[in-house]
């Protein structure tokens, strides 16, 4: 009976070694790294605008510092002016969540005397508001504590926003540069294929953030004045800010920002809650064939299916701000996997089907 010697060469050791210690050292900067995607994301959505700046013959210095004044101060004017009553009404809705749950269980052991008399009790035992207020509570506390955690704290986010924000500014400000000097890092002849994917990457991944937030913002603006037409005032504005910010996540959001609008309408009574519905399938109509086609357009380029694990894969690893960070980043992998491998593999396939075509031609004249 032979032995079977196993040999390990100290070069492949080295390279396991090495990954080994590169896979703990990004596990002990997945901070550092975290504001990096942020950081790479704002920048790419900031891009386009800084160049149409300088083509009016601002430096590109000046107009990334005018360009970031002027976002911040918008929004931060939106804040001052809605923002705290957005969140007293959003804060009023919690408080009121368990009477609103209430009257929901009332509502279906009402149906559901109509079909069974042992119903309600099959209610009441699968529908307690306490029990689903808790789990609604401690469902979105981990999903947040998920990004709390990253992020380190509350104040460590702020810290990290800004840092972003910096970051951000100075990659779109010296942007050749920096450009330049990682793609010397690379040999040839992948320096010029890296160099000529680095705007359809940006491109997609600015797009694609840039158009979310312009929908979203929309979304939310109509969420809240049709709540407000249908007699939902007091709250109008806190569900229309949340329809607007859970609609940054794609397929999730939508559904997410409409089940407190629909909660708060059927506690109400009467035909409020066909209405709101009815409402909420206009809008999300709106959005999937009118505003997602004209102002996200086809930046993300990939399945929705594949999109949908994004989002998932996001939240699990990095809680929200993975919702929000992963899908860009998603969409610029797939710009660069496209353009790198599929479109050269697709060119080479047709060449060699030619070529075949070619040589079968020539040998049937052969033959003749």
């Amino acid at each position: 009976m032979s032995e079977q010697r196993i040999t390990v060469s100290v070069s492949n050791l080295l390279v396991v070694l090495l990954t080994g210690l590169l896979l703990v050292l990004f596990w002990q900067l997945r901070s550092l790294l975290l504001t990096v995607m942020i950081s790479v994301v704002l920048a790419a959505s900031i891009v386009p605008v800084v160049n149409w700046a300088e083509k009016y013959g601002f430096p590109r210095w000046i107009a990334t510092i005018l360009v970031y004044l002027s976002l911040i101060g918008g929004f931060v004017g939106v804040g001052l002016l809605i923002g705290p009553t957005v969140i007293d009404q959003i804060d009023r809705l919690i408080r009121q969540l368990p009477l609103y749950l209430e009257a929901l269980r009332v509502i279906a052991e009402g149906l559901a005397m109509r079909l069974s008399d042992n119903s309600p009790d099959v209610v009441r035992q699968f529908f307690n508001p306490e029990a689903l207020t808790g789990w609604v509570i401690r469902s979105s506390q981990q999903v947040l504590l998920r990004s709390y955690g990253i992020t380190r704290g509350i104040l460590g986010g702020v810290v990290t926003f800004i840092l972003c924000l910096f970051i951000s500014g100075y990659m779109v400000s010296d942007s050749r540069t920096l450009i330049n000097s990682l793609i010397r890092l690379f040999p040839k002849p992948w320096d010029e294929r890296l160099e000529a994917q680095v705007g359809p990457v940006g491109e997609r991944m600015g797009a694609y953030l840039r158009g979310r937030i312009l929908v979203s913002a929309i979304l939310g603006g109509l969420t809240a004045v049709g709540l407000s037409v249908l007699g939902l005032s007091d709250f109008a504005l806190g569900l229309g800010a949340i329809a607007g910010v859970t609609n940054l996540i794609p397929f999730l959001g939508p559904v997410l920002g409409t089940v407190p609008a629909l909660v708060v309408a059927i506690s109400q009574g009467g035909w409020l809650f066909f209405w709101v519905l009815i409402l909420f399938v206009i809008i999300q109509n709106l959005e999937t064939y009118v505003l997602d086609p004209f102002l996200v357009g086809s930046s993300v380029g990939v399945h929705p299916l594949f999109q949908l694990l994004s989002v998932l894969g996001g939240v699990q690893v990095l809680g929200i701000i993975g919702a929000l960070i992963v899908p860009p980043w998603f969409a610029g992998v797939s710009a660069l996997i496209e353009n790198l491998y599929l479109k050269p593999k697709l060119l080479a396939e047709r060449r060699a089907a030619r070529e075949a075509k070619d040589e079968k031609v020539r040998g049937v004249e052969l033959r003749k």
